[in-house]
């Protein structure tokens, strides 16, 4: 079977860059697996886990904040606003995530503080729940 090139990207740093049998990426719409010979598209990527596949086991998973994924044919790219590799993120770490975001929600003043800290709080209560689901699998 054919590999898929994969690169996982956030702004200041490449995580990951390897060739995998597939890449399953928590989409806007849905969760889509890429594998070689994929149709083009962009997509959006939302918060959630992502998963590196070898054979029909999962190699490696990562906690995506969102961004965007390129998909063509021979190659998937992911540039993550933020991604952590899964286990080294805790339950604790997510909940202490969540409780900030929720502080400064309270403390934000203006539509505009208001808005990016109502968005950090629903980015870590996703998360969150990812975590939790994806920790039993």
């Amino acid at each position: 079977m054919a590999k898929v090139t994969f690169r996982l990207v956030m702004p200041e740093r490449e995580l990951l860059a390897t060739e995998a049998d597939m890449v399953v990426v928590p989409g806007s719409e849905g969760d889509f697996g890429v594998l070689h010979g994929h149709a083009p598209l962009i997509s959006t990527v939302r918060p959630g886990v992502l998963e590196v596949l070898q054979g029909n086991k999962v190699d490696k998973r990562y906690l995506v904040a969102g961004g965007f994924a390129e998909v063509t044919p021979e190659r998937c790219t992911v540039l993550a606003d933020e991604a952590m590799p899964f286990e080294e993120v805790t339950a604790e770490d997510l909940a202490e995530r969540e409780r900030a975001a929720e502080r400064d929600l309270v403390d934000a003043q203006g539509e505009h503080e208001k808005a990016a800290a109502a968005k950090a709080v629903a980015i870590a209560r996703d998360l969150r729940r990812a975590q939790a689901y994806y920790a039993t699998r």
